[in-house]
């Protein structure tokens, strides 16, 4: 049974929209990536901001009002009437919503909490369910009034890969039969200064690849995907998840958990590795993930192109995994265009080079898209246009 994308939205650094997203990503453009020390004070970094105008939520319930609901809402939008359509006569009990997030309504939290210290009591503006990681998902079925399966994945940054995954799993089994899946990540002081205690934060742009990659930029945005067994414009052909538990923060160095998953995505989706016409890396621009993940993509066989878009986006943890699955699905209607590797071009004598070309003589057919994660979870998805 082939489960199939019929429609997608994505909100990040590089726009609002696919058309703006198109645009940007393909000329190496992205507005909401600059320096700043909104999120660390007296410090500047480069983040990747969301500078789009976002949805209110001033008539909906305070327990669902957060920028991360706002930043979900705009990309649902893109795909509102698709899903009207899509789920007519459907039971709502047979729609599912799994979003994944690491934030959730963090930055709300952070907003609150000074004032309840000075006043004893939190604002009327916050509720303490903003900042539960089932809080995207619950918002968007109580607005739809979906009565389906509906939880939210947080697995750092595997967390809406795993969303996508677990919804075709869904519709695999027959329990449902349309899925709203995706991810959802908001800037927030907590997480900045969370990635700066273990020195993983660049105060300039990140530069995966590279002999002089210093650390990552954190991003945020949202992707979503309305999945279903009905043919749609992408199929997703295969998927591979494990978790080997390596280390806390650090990849295993051998990729030996990476590589279980790209093995049973390549599996599921009847490929070989010379099938693959280019592959989304996780790309961080850290020391130890660019040279397990350069490492274990050459070893394996793989020879078509690949590049990381974090540059244009940031990492945007718990989305990453639903936006880079987005510039994927744009990658497979782009004629050949690839989405570029944007970094100083100095080649890490210790990393084995990859193949780093920004365009194909044809449109590729089958895209893939990594993500690894803290505590040694993997995912893998293959993207195949019909």
């Amino acid at each position: 049974m082939t489960i199939y994308i019929s429609e997608y939205g994505i909100t990040s650094p590089l726009g609002f929209g696919l058309d703006e997203t198109r645009k940007n990503l393909f000329s190496s453009n992205s507005p909401g990536m600059s320096q700043t020390d909104k999120y660390s004070p007296g410090r500047p970094i480069f983040l990747g901001q969301v500078i789009s105008e976002l949805p209110e939520l001033a008539n909906t319930p305070v327990k669902h009002q957060s920028r991360n609901n706002q930043l979900l809402l705009a990309s649902f939008n893109q795909i509102e009437d698709r899903f009207f359509q899509l789920s007519r006569g459907v039971e709502k009990n047979r729609i599912a919503v799994i979003i994944g997030s690491s934030t959730s309504g963090i930055s709300d939290e952070e907003k609150a909490f000074p004032h309840a210290i000075q006043n004893n009591k939190f604002p009327s503006s916050f509720d303490l369910a903003q900042r539960l990681f089932c809080s995207p998902a619950n918002f968007l079925a109580e607005r739809l009034g979906i009565l389906g399966p509906t939880y939210g994945i947080s697995t750092a940054c595997t967390s809406s890969a795993k969303a996508i995954i677990s919804g075709a799993r869904l519709l695999k089994s027959g329990m449902v039969d349309l899925v709203i899946a995706g991810g959802v990540d908001t800037l927030c002081k907590f997480t900045i200064a969370g990635f700066t205690s273990i020195e993983s934060i660049s105060e300039n742009r990140c530069n995966p690849l590279s002999l002089n990659r210093s650390g990552i930029n954190i991003g945020e945005g949202s992707a979503l995907f309305i999945l279903s067994r009905e043919p749609g414009m992408v199929s997703i052909a295969g998927w591979g998840e494990s978790s080997d538990g390596y280390h806390i923060s650090a990849p295993d160095p051998e990729g030996v958990g990476g590589e279980i998953a790209i093995k049973s995505a390549l599996s599921m989706a009847k490929k070989q590795c010379g099938e693959v016409a280019y592959i989304n890396l996780h790309g961080t621009g850290t020391t130890h993930n660019d040279s397990m993940e350069s490492r274990l993509i050459s070893r394996m066989g793989f020879e078509c192109a690949v590049s990381s878009t974090k540059a244009l986006t940031g990492h945007s943890l718990g989305a990453a995994g639903a936006i880079e699955a987005a510039i994927s699905c744009l990658t497979l209607d782009s004629d050949g265009y690839l989405p570029p590797h944007v970094w100083d071009e100095v080649q890490d004598p210790a990393l084995p080079k990859l193949n780093l070309l920004s365009r194909l003589s044809n449109p590729p057919k089958v895209v893939m898209s990594n993500n690894f994660a803290f505590g040694g979870n993997n995912t893998s998805l293959i993207f195949e246009r019909p």
